[in-house]
């Protein structure tokens, strides 16, 4: 089997490999935490040494059998050796009572474990609860361009920026053709997957409709302000009756299966957030493109997006900004480190360039500011302000 190791993720996790702390790996359905479980395996195997790997993956048939923490907990403890063990198990929300197991294996003394999921809300509440901070998360994210690159054996050129804009980061594109009719159909699947089976079924939800036009109304709107409210109101004007609350519960919904993310919005100067009227992104713009189509008009939209999960990817903490009434599109924490990023499709005159750099100039401390666009040319630097083209900033930026 070709693996590609994702050498970002390896880095965070090899400090804890023999530790005793759970590694639970999250993130959205075919980003790749399945074969990153079998890079981690591969990493063991090169440490040297008596070793025992259990893998379970509930994502197989081969263990459809194991259906509740005990069926669980006998399969393993049939398969645990003397010697160490490392045991992984791939969607394991699938297994009702899991964390119990999950206790009773890390009282062991030759045992590690690693486990992946897809839903956001039960890891944070079960594990917190069960497990009392004994467990790492660590989130597995679609490609970014870097690794895109890697994947795709591609060179950093405008014709891959824009495969990667229309396509996405799914790492399993790497084994079909990058064409329209061909990825389309793919990434329809995955969709459908991650909202029939991790949001409609597990939620018990009856208004998929409803769902399905709320994704597509964020997929439209994607960084744009938008309340619940709103939402509420666009979806009366269209004939469906949704109250505010039920908008809420559906978006955390959407969250908790890492389709799509909240982006709250924060003041520049201060620490208040505001507690409506958020942006919302895609994890992956491929899926977003799967809904809407891939379009000319939605470009800045496009960029932001893409220029946000690079963020995430780079382990930075996002909000909006706020500051006297100006939007800072991004300010991004890490660490001590605060950034301030303004995102646009062309400086193509003085009116737009004196408004994008305007709102970071507004700004009165001295931390980091930086402006990105996908012109061809760049400012060096503009009044203490670094400008960026979307691919020197995807590639270069850390």
């Amino acid at each position: 089997m070709d693996i590609i190791p994702r050498k970002k993720y390896l880095e965070q996790v090899r400090p804890y490999i023999g530790k005793n702390l759970i590694k639970v790996l999250v993130g959205q359905r075919r980003t790749g935490k399945s074969y990153f479980l079998l890079s981690i395996q591969e990493e063991i195997k090169k440490q040297g040494g008596s070793s025992n790997i259990i893998y379970i993956n509930k994502e197989l048939y081969s263990f459809d059998f194991i259906n509740s923490a005990k069926e669980l907990h006998d399969y393993i403890k049939l398969h645990l050796s003397k010697d160490y063990n490392y045991i992984f198990i791939d969607e394991v929300q699938e297994i009702p009572a899991f964390e119990k197991v999950l206790r009773d294996l890390q009282s062991k003394e030759n045992v590690d474990i690693y486990i992946t999921g897809s839903n956001a809300s039960l890891f944070s509440s079960e594990l917190a609860t069960r497990l009392s901070g004994r467990y790492i998360q660590i989130k597995i994210n679609p490609l970014s361009y870097p690794e895109f690159l890697e994947f795709h054996n591609l060179e950093n050129i405008e014709k891959s920026l824009n495969l990667y804009m229309r396509f996405g980061g799914m790492p399993f594109l790497k084994n079909l053709k990058l064409e329209e009719e061909i990825i389309i159909p793919y990434l329809k699947s995955i969709f459908d997957t991650v909202l029939l089976k991790d949001v409609v079924s597990r939620a018990n939800i009856r208004n998929v409709e409803f769902l399905i036009q709320l994704v597509k109304y964020i997929a439209e709107n994607t960084g744009n302000i938008i309340s619940a409210k709103k939402i509420s109101d666009y979806m009366k004007s269209q004939k469906i009756n949704i109250p505010p609350n039920t908008v809420i519960n559906y978006l955390g919904l959407l969250t908790n299966t890492f389709l799509i993310d909240r982006v709250p919005r924060k003041q520049v100067a201060g620490k208040k957030i505001f507690e409506i009227n958020d942006k919302y992104f895609f994890e992956d713009l491929g899926l977003r493109n799967s809904l809407i189509g891939f379009r000319a008009q939605d470009i800045s939209k496009i960029i932001e997006n893409i220029v946000y999960m690079h963020l995430i990817y780079l382990g930075y903490e996002i909000n909006v900004g706020v500051d006297a009434g100006k939007e800072i599109d991004f300010i991004a924490h890490k660490k001590d480190r605060i950034v301030y990023l303004q995102v646009c499709y062309l400086l193509s005159d003085e009116k737009v360039i004196e408004h994008e750099f305007g709102n970071l100039l507004a700004i009165k401390d001295n931390y980091e500011k930086l402006l990105i666009s996908v012109d061809k040319f760049h400012y060096s630097n503009y009044k203490g302000i670094r400008h960026y083209t979307l691919s020197e900033f995807l590639i270069q930026y850390e």
